[in-house]
């Protein structure tokens, strides 16, 4: 339910996070602005640019629903800071897509700004009919979004700290990986994109390609031996082969480009630097963000 309610809070791009809790007692005093069918008040306002469409802005909000009676205390929805584990969102600024979507509000906001959005939740129920409303939100009511705004920065500068933290990353893993290898005795090939395998067992045929279907089974493993999926230990639930379209991004990276060097037959390990797995994000409590990857796999058919 929570996710759900969360693809109703982004609209057309994510608006989540958090801000002082004394603003809700000021969101009836204070007259509200209007623009691009949103309603506004900025609380705090320091100098400075405000938000653009290619920026990316650390905010943070607290998504409430209120009465417009304004006799009635407002229900908060969810808070981003708690979702967040104490941490701002990092929220990309894309155009409004619609009349009333609350992104243009934060066109309006510089860094160190608190602000009031709101939104009637008519506007967002005729948007987003597909999506589950909180029970107490009523055609009347507004969603009201309490935001503080701690940085803005252009996409340039988000993309050249992406790459140095990605360097820097890339760095550490291949750290780990020359460890792993010296300490287990292993002479593995680095492929060209920067994962290494090796072949234990030759498979017959052509070189999977692009566009084929290998069906594989697997064992994902972390360096320090942790088992987090398989589909050959009955224990995960689902011992059967997996079929993977090559080329598709129908897995990680270091996966995809690890079949293209197997046959039919073949078995192999692959070790997978985070840059060509699922880097600093967790897809799951059993692996860690930048974790390095282990798979061992055979290649049963290819079609």
């Amino acid at each position: 339910m929570k996710k759900a309610l969360l693809l109703l809070l982004l609209g057309a791009a994510p608006l989540i996070g958090i801000a002082q809790q004394k603003m809700s007692k000021q969101i009836i005093v204070q007259p509200f602005k209007h623009f691009n069918g949103i309603e506004y008040k900025i609380l705090k306002d320091k100098a400075g640019p405000t938000a653009k469409v290619g920026d990316v802005v650390e905010a943070n909000i607290i998504w409430k629903v209120g009465k417009n009676n304004g006799k009635s205390k407002d229900s908060t929805v969810l808070n981003s800071r708690i979702m967040n584990n104490g941490k701002p969102v990092v929220l990309p600024i894309a155009d409004p897509k619609f009349t009333g979507d609350i992104v243009a509000g934060f066109s309006k906001l510089s860094v160190g700004d608190s602000a009031v959005i709101r939104v009637l939740v008519d506007t967002l129920r005729k948007n987003f009919g597909d999506q589950p409303m909180p029970p107490f939100a009523k055609d009347g009511d507004y969603f009201i979004y309490e935001v503080s705004i701690l940085s803005v920065r252009n996409k340039e500068e988000v993309e050249r700290e992406n790459a140095q933290a990605a360097g820097r990353q890339a760095q550490a893993d291949e750290l780990l990986m020359m460890e792993y290898f010296t300490k287990n005795r292993l002479q593995p090939v680095k492929s060209p994109v920067g994962f290494y395998y090796i072949i234990q067992q030759e498979g017959t045929g052509d070189l999977i390609t692009s566009g084929k279907t290998a069906s594989v089974n697997y064992t994902g493993k972390l360096l320090d031996g942790t088992v987090f999926d398989s589909n050959v230990d009955t224990k995960f639930g689902h011992v059967e082969p997996f079929n993977v379209q090559v080329g598709a991004a129908a897995v990680i990276p270091g996966m995809d480009e690890g079949l293209k060097l197997m046959k039919k037959g073949t078995k192999a390990t692959i070790y997978v630097p985070s840059g060509l797995a699922y880097g600093n994000a967790s897809p799951t409590e059993a692996i860690p963000s930048n974790s390095v990857m282990i798979f061992e796999m055979e290649i049963t058919d290819v079609k």
